[in-house]
């Protein structure tokens, strides 16, 4: 299996039509005639990831977010964007990255959510064929706030979400962004939801929605960090024999102290 029949069935799945303007995703850098010795899967790319995937075998890096974003003027290892595009190099690794493509693709980053939460999308909500970067979903029952949050961080892995007062009406109509997705949190409103989940939002944001809406803002990362299973799904089905790896390295650049 060669490394373009990776991309290309990763690009079906999600079409890089559906990223939003100022991304950059798809292919990053690398010659994908190669064959796949294996793919290591990731939110972000770093060095320690590039160290990882030579450890396991892989020579194709699938990642969350982008390692370039904007062109580069040099490559002379002066930050860490210079130094794992010079290791990916020399070690024959191709990086691929499907980032907001990913977000806005039918059964993407907020579907894993609404998974994860053992929610059901509404269906009226989404539409096959447009972005989706809201979705609505609807848990199995109604619970109150503080049991909804609870969910949340026992399910993310969160030891602390940000959130405003705790809404006094039962919650089972939630709204679902991941990563810095508070700017859709006036069409969450519109939409009836009672809660919205997403990773990052201003610290205003939260005045003003006291019991109209459940805010839950657990870490960009937090929110993204089992992208990588859509990932390993799609490569496992339409790359039949393809070795997947969820990478172990945790890039998370937020310390909690």
């Amino acid at each position: 299996m060669k490394i373009k029949q990776v991309l290309s069935a990763l690009e079906q799945f999600a079409p890089l039509p559906l990223q939003e303007s100022w991304d950059n995703a798809g292919l990053q850098l690398g010659l994908t005639e190669a064959e796949v010795s294996g793919a290591l899967l990731c939110l972000d790319v770093n060095e320690a990831i590039i160290d990882e995937a030579i450890r396991k075998g892989c020579n194709l890096i699938v990642s969350h977010h982008p390692l370039l974003f904007r062109g580069l003027k040099q490559i002379s290892g002066a930050d860490y964007v210079q130094r794992c595009v010079i290791k990916a190099i020399k070690h024959d690794i191709v990086i691929i990255s499907m980032h907001t493509n990913m977000d806005n693709a039918h059964d993407g980053v907020n579907f894993k959510i609404a998974e994860r939460l053992g929610a059901t999308v509404l269906s009226d909500s989404v539409a096959e064929t447009e972005k989706v970067p809201l979705v609505l979903a609807k848990l199995p029952q109604s619970m109150d706030a503080r049991a909804f949050i609870e969910l949340v961080k026992k399910q993310f892995g969160v030891q602390c979400a940000q959130c405003n007062e705790l809404l006094e009406r039962p919650i089972r109509k939630v709204a679902i962004c991941g990563g810095a997705g508070d700017f859709l949190l006036p069409d969450a409103i519109s939409q009836g939801a009672d809660a919205f989940i997403t990773g990052e939002m201003h610290y205003h944001q939260y005045f003003g929605t006291e019991q109209q809406i459940q805010i839950c803002v657990i870490g960009h990362y937090q929110s993204e960090q089992f992208t990588s299973e859509i990932f390993r799904d799609i490569i496992q089905k339409e790359c039949p024999g393809v070795k997947t790896c969820m990478a172990e390295t945790n890039t998370n650049p937020i310390v909690y102290i």
